[in-house]
């Protein structure tokens, strides 16, 4: 009640948004389209502060990026510190969403980092010679058939593949090195590592090891009010619609989390 009454104190207000999964893949990846309603809200409280619960092996890179950007800029308009907490995994764009707050914290055992940029995909052409299958392309461009997976790999594909990674590489350098400053270690943090835990504190790619709930207790004190904030589902998804494409998507985002063991 004490909220409705003007005069009398209120108790701080932490809204804590769930990024869980793989971002920009599938109905149910996080993109800045789908969290935008939940991370306005968020800032729209009057909070005292905002955290972000990450739990994500990465994606698509520009989904980061403007997931992060509209956290960074609600941020500063609103003067909100935010705060960050990594479960099992931050790694990649999950890292490069970590690093939209102002201060990260881990688990003992979670994994952080990843900072690089990887394309994947597989390549059928002995395959297809065995079954007798002839590949017929037309293009209009040279470069229309680029990394096409039923023709043998080409070294000029690959060059092309690396001169399309270097920037996005850059880009997300450009970004932890401009979130986090001074507080990074002079080691090769840019290689595509992961480190675990304290490991990650004190190489400066986070803060210390801390769970939500006490932390923000700690921060805030004892009668600090957690509001968890979480991404809709379709209607479509919790009807069960549109199975095929949520399995494929599954299928990927399962190998995201395998590269990391999980």
């Amino acid at each position: 009640m004490k909220r409705f009454i003007p005069f009398l104190k209120k108790d701080p207000v932490v809204p804590v948004i769930r990024l869980s999964g793989s971002i920009g893949m599938g109905r149910n990846g996080l993109s800045d389209a789908a969290l935008a309603s939940t991370i306005e809200k968020a800032f729209k409280m009057k909070p005292t502060a905002v955290a972000l619960v990450i739990n994500s092996p990465g994606g698509s890179p520009v989904q980061s990026s403007l997931i992060a950007a509209r956290i960074r800029r609600l941020a500063e308009e609103k003067d909100v510190p935010v705060h960050a907490f990594v479960e099992d995994l931050a790694a990649s764009g999950g890292y490069w969403l970590a690093c939209a707050a102002d201060a990260i914290w881990v688990d003992a055992s979670s994994l952080v980092g990843s900072i690089g940029v990887i394309f994947a995909s597989f390549g059928f052409p002995e395959l297809m010679a065995r079954q007798g299958v002839e590949r017929r392309v037309v293009t209009a461009g040279k470069s229309k058939s680029f990394a096409d997976p039923f023709l043998p790999q080409k070294p000029e594909d690959i060059e092309r593949m690396k001169a399309i990674q270097t920037p996005i590489h850059e880009a997300f350098i450009a970004h932890v090195k401009a979130r986090r400053g001074g507080r990074l270690a002079e080691a090769d943090l840019f290689n595509a590592d992961i480190w675990v835990g304290q490991a990650a504190v004190d190489l400066g790619l986070a803060d210390g090891v801390a769970h939500v709930v006490p932390k923000l207790r700690s921060l805030y004190g004892e009668k600090v009010r957690l509001v968890p904030l979480g991404q809709r589902r379709s209607l479509a998804s919790r009807l069960g619609l549109n199975l095929a494409e949520e399995a494929l998507a599954s299928v990927e985002e399962r190998a995201n989390w395998a590269r990391y063991g999980l």
